[in-house]
């Protein structure tokens, strides 16, 4: 998939179609190193994603999904 910029906000990537649940889980693994909120001191502040590790950690996760998948 190709993102507009590198450096993208949640919010500008749910407009594009992600999942805000999805999102949320991805920024919220304890191993994910590309989401970030701007300033961490504030509550509110907005995440932001670094749009190529975004890529990596959801090919990964595809690729996990479907070695779960039960073979026949």
């Amino acid at each position: 998939m190709e993102f507009p910029k590198p450096i993208m906000r949640m919010s500008e990537l749910m407009e594009m179609g992600f999942p805000e649940e999805y999102l949320l889980r991805a920024y919220r693994d304890k191993n994910q190193t590309f989401a970030s909120k701007i300033n961490p001191a504030k509550k509110n502040s907005p995440i932001v994603f670094d749009t190529e590790g975004l890529e990596k950690w959801w090919s990964r996760q595809i690729s996990a999904q479907v070695r779960a998948m039960p073979r026949r």
